[in-house]
């Protein structure tokens, strides 16, 4: 069966995608094992529920910034967070009651994939990531990302090597270097995990 040119293009771009983007997605992996994300997500896209998911976040970070200042790697991370989860959740609760809401709020800690995603002082490429997912009310608005540990949350973290403790220098230049080199990097990876998603659903990959 002779194959139409559309068909040999997208045949190559796949290959291209698989073959470029698997030594990224070991890059990526490589990374994410060292990184714990924040995601906190509003009850909606209000402009007040908008306004309270960032007061919330900023009281999550007061809690979890000075648990996790000089800890070792992740995994003694995550058991700090799963140990203060009550407590998590205890002070987001105090907060959004404080902000005059009754909304529930849960917290867990989970894998989950996420996009690429640029903050003021590096950027973080998509790929699966362990995250602290902490949920106001009924979780329907545009969430937030950012990292947990190690702390990168702020743009003051730029000035503090602390903030990239555990990570190789490449790792530390993949997610500061503001290049078109880095750039396609990204694209690449979110690429790849496009087209291995898109072959997972039928059964190919």
């Amino acid at each position: 069966m002779k194959l139409k040119k559309w068909e040999i293009a997208l045949v190559i771009a796949v290959v291209i995608a698989l073959f470029g983007g698997s030594a990224l997605a070991r890059e990526q992996t490589e990374l994410s094992s060292k990184l714990i994300r924040l995601h906190v997500v509003p009850n909606s896209d209000g402009e007040e529920d908008q306004a309270l998911k960032m007061t919330v976040r900023d009281e999550i970070l007061e809690i979890t910034q000075p648990l996790l200042r000089g800890v070792a790697d992740r995994e003694a991370a995550r058991g700090i967070l799963a140990e203060n989860m009550n407590a998590i959740v205890d002070a987001a609760e105090k907060t959004v009651r404080a902000a005059g809401f009754d909304y529930p709020v849960s917290a867990r800690l989970e894998t989950e994939s996420l996009p690429t995603r640029a903050y003021d002082t590096f950027a973080l490429p998509a790929g699966d990531y362990l995250s602290l997912r902490v949920t106001i009310g009924t979780g329907d608005g545009g969430n937030w990302w950012c990292v947990v540990y190690p702390p990168l949350c702020f743009a003051a973290a730029e000035a503090d090597a602390e903030a990239f403790a555990g990570l190789t220098e490449e790792e530390v230049r993949l997610i500061t270097e503001d290049t078109p080199r880095y750039v396609i990097k990204f694209k690449t990876l979110e690429i790849f995990h496009k087209v291995k998603s898109f072959l997972k659903e039928r059964g190919i990959f």
